[in-house]
């Protein structure tokens, strides 16, 4: 049976009408209309669907929407925008990432999750956090490149 469930997304107070098991992908894809995050496998195994709960990447597509609360959630739309990106984002585009760009959620909201906890980390350290993630273009030297170029910013 459908509740009613507030969430807090990008800082800004929604109300969805959603089953409480409905995974939180859904609701901010369907209910809330965000582009972003995406569904890569349905099973957290991509990180396609990465959002920060209160500074922590989680796999959306796993996490049920009433097991939220009151966390905040923040999607790469919060992060920044095209005219000002986030440093991340930033190196991202700096170190031409992005191939078919699917995946990058995932990529840059744990690597946002990563230098906001540890703003100057270890390759072994970034190759940690980014653990569990996956391209199919093969682009994770220019990630690794990117997540530095990021810190020293």
């Amino acid at each position: 049976m459908a509740k009613r469930i507030e969430l807090n997304v990008n800082g800004k107070a929604h109300t969805v009408e959603v089953e409480p098991d409905m995974p939180l992908l859904y609701a901010l894809r369907d209910d809330l209309g965000m582009k972003e995050p995406r569904f890569g496998c349905g099973l957290a195994q991509c990180g396609a669907c990465t959002v920060l709960m209160n500074g922590n990447p989680v796999r959306s597509c796993v996490t049920r929407v009433d097991a939220v609360g009151a966390a905040k959630i923040t999607t790469l739309a919060g992060i920044g925008t095209a005219e000002k990106p986030h440093k991340v984002q930033a190196a991202f585009i700096e170190e031409q990432v992005p191939q078919c760009g699917y995946c990058l959620n995932g990529w840059v909201m744990t690597s946002v999750a990563l230098l906001d906890k540890n703003p100057r980390p270890t390759d072994t350290q970034i190759r940690d956090a980014l653990s569990g993630l996956k391209c199919r273009c093969g682009t994770h030297l220019s990630i690794m490149r990117a997540v530095k170029r990021a810190a020293q910013a």
